[in-house]
């Protein structure tokens, strides 16, 4: 039976992350792109100092700075406003779909650059779930090239997320989940400082709700899922921990629906469909397959 402080972590991560979608479309109304992007990351910033000052959370080693500050540019920097910029002209609900392609860009770039195996079912999997995006965009309605050009964009924040969780595992194994997170939160928000401009101009002018609703990114999707995803981690394993994120989707979908009133069609639903299930098809075939002691050995290692 599952322990009811990890169903609550569980329950947090999908809901936060999942309610950033429609969060960014009610900012957008107000925000442009990259001044979303930098405020959130700011304000994400703002509390995780507070935080790192509180824990006395040290520096990271100097050799270690160029690398961190670009995993912070490719999973945030990259990952916000390309997402942002995207979903000015694809939904709420459909963004979340084509972001749950992050694990599956994942896997792909550790198999070149890492040498991970990268099964069979992986690449049946891959093409399930590019179909699935295909269909998706298909399905989104509206101008066939600005869709085009907003699904290119989220394809590009998910490979720039995808960039940062390959290559941060051995700052991960160094400095711990929460520590890394922070370094490349502030990094990423270092990158951001070169929209500035204009900034105070468009807080000045923007709608409560927009505002409001920046806020909310900033402090809830911006860092509480990081701190439910490293006790996730600690409790359950970093695979189970993750594993859940593919339910991330439809609560995006639900709380567009509530928030937004956004009704995704009938093919891009079928798109999300097989988006999804291309993407946990090589992690369910992993599943039933028993493990070999020395392979079971090797993978808890890399937990």
């Amino acid at each position: 039976m599952m322990n009811w402080r990890i169903a609550i972590a569980y329950s947090v991560t999908i809901i936060a992350w999942g309610s950033a979608f429609p969060g960014i479309k009610i900012a957008l109304q107000s925000y442009s792109p990259e001044h979303l992007a930098l405020l959130r990351l700011l304000i994400g910033s703002s509390g995780l100092i507070i935080f790192a000052v509180v824990k006395k959370i040290r520096m990271p080693d100097l050799k270690d700075i160029p690398a961190i500050l670009l995993l912070g540019f490719l999973g945030f920097t990259v990952y916000h406003t390309a997402l942002n910029i995207g979903e000015e002209t694809v939904s709420a609900g459909v963004a979340s779909l084509l972001i749950s392609i992050t694990p599956m860009f994942s896997a792909v770039l550790a198999a070149i650059f890492l040498k991970d195996r990268f099964s069979k079912m992986g690449w049946i999997g891959s093409l399930i779930a590019f179909s699935g995006v295909a269909v998706i965009s298909a399905g989104n309605g509206g101008s066939l090239s600005a869709v085009a050009v907003g699904v290119l964009l989220i394809l590009v924040a998910a490979a720039g997320e995808s960039c940062y969780f390959v290559f941060q595992t051995n700052y991960l194994n160094k400095y711990g989940f929460i520590p890394f997170t922070i370094y490349t939160i502030l990094s990423g928000a270092f990158f951001m400082l070169f929209f500035f401009p204009g900034t105070i101009t468009e807080i000045t002018q923007a709608a409560p709700s927009s505002t409001y609703a920046l806020v909310y990114l900033g402090l809830i999707p911006t860092i509480v899922p990081y701190f439910a995803v490293a006790y996730l981690i600690s409790k359950a394993g970093a695979a189970e921990a993750t594993s859940s994120l593919y339910l991330t989707p439809v609560a995006a979908m639900i709380i567009a629906w509530i928030w937004l009133g956004e009704i995704p069609s009938v093919l891009s639903l079928f798109g999300g469909i097989l988006t999804l299930a291309g993407v946990s098809l090589p992690h369910w075939k992993e599943k039933e397959e028993p493990l070999l002691p020395a392979k079971q050995d090797s993978i808890e290692s890399k937990v």
